[in-house]
């Protein structure tokens, strides 16, 4: 979700809505610190705290916050409030969260839309105080690495992170793979640099965080792949799968090179590969077939599932730090 996209869309429409923030998460708990939610004035929202009651009652304070508003007091005060799963909620979860409930009138749409403008280039971070009806906040010119997506810290600030923060990859092959990947990637925080030598084998519509790149030669494509990024090969012709999986190896600044094919596939390759020189090192980073185990289904959409599945796995393994740079425009 983009959350100031959507408050700025809200308050555009002169409508005031209320976002809830998980700001602190200890023990079991259903969503991590920055996990948020946008709450409008028909009770209808976006995003969310990890459902349940705990969501259900977020809802309705929120809701009850922003009537109280409508009734001509205004925003009310910023609301923080310490929810234990279990004995407060009846949950199984054995966690607590502290939630930050916050409403955003017309008033507000200046800062709000200088937030979203912030979003739209990027994630950023932000630290801010609760002043009475609203959070004070500031961007900050650099990033909160380190921290949680959204920390109270104990001397009163609010430090925050917004916008995706986007794992890179490189998809080389439009086929029927190649296209159902594109749709599971979708709504997930990736930025697709998707390449082809093939013009005509992109669809007319992609992905609004997918670039299609028609090259002759994809392999030399990767030169403006930003280092970190996951690089994945699945081309019409082996010739070429050869050329970019060398070329990525030799690199050696990625974070991940696969190519689809079978283990016969792999073992010609890993002897080719050999034969062009890299070591056993470089050829032990290829990672052929991809995926996850355990699943026999040749289908486009069920090997889709299986390698995102995967490339999620691995991204989550993976220190914030190490994310692959945005892919440029």
């Amino acid at each position: 979700m983009n959350t100031w996209a959507t408050i700025d869309r809200a308050l555009r429409d002169e409508q005031s809505c209320a976002m809830v923030s998980i700001v602190d998460a200890k023990g079991s708990a259903p969503r991590e610190a920055g996990a948020r939610m946008v709450v409008l004035e028909d009770g209808s929202f976006a995003g969310t705290i990890g459902g349940g009651t705990l969501e259900w009652q977020a809802i309705e304070r929120a809701r009850a916050a922003l009537a109280k508003g409508g009734a001509g007091g205004g925003a009310p005060p910023v609301g923080l409030a310490r929810m234990a799963l279990g004995p407060d909620l009846g949950q199984c979860c054995g966690g607590s969260v502290r939630i930050l409930l916050e409403v955003f009138t017309p008033e507000r749409s200046a800062e709000v839309q200088a937030l979203a403008d912030a979003e739209r280039e990027g994630h950023f971070s932000t630290e801010g105080r609760i002043a009475g009806r609203c959070v004070e906040r500031s961007i900050l010119n650099r990033d909160l690495a380190g921290i949680e997506d959204s920390l109270l810290a104990a001397d009163g600030r609010l430090l925050e992170r917004f916008g995706a923060r986007k794992q890179v990859l490189a998809l080389i092959g439009a086929g029927h793979v190649g296209r159902a990947l594109i749709v599971a990637l979708a709504p997930l925080d990736f930025r697709v640099v998707w390449i082809d030598p093939r013009e005509d084998a992109f669809p007319s519509i992609v992905p609004g965080d997918v670039r299609a790149v028609v090259a002759a030669a994809p392999a030399a494509e990767l030169d403006a792949v930003p280092d970190g990024a996951f690089v994945l090969v699945m081309s019409h012709s082996h010739a070429l799968d050869f050329d970019v999986v060398l070329a990525a190896l030799r690199a050696r600044r990625f974070a991940y090179v696969g190519l689809i094919g079978s283990a016969t596939k792999k073992a010609r390759f890993r002897s080719r590969l050999a034969q062009a020189g890299l070591g056993d090192d470089d050829i032990g980073l290829l990672d052929c077939p991809i995926g996850i185990g355990g699943i026999e289904s040749k289908q486009p959409a069920v090997i889709a599932a299986s390698v995102v599945a995967d490339l999620l796995r691995r991204r989550d393994a993976m220190a914030p730090a190490a994310l692959g740079a945005e892919a440029p425009s």
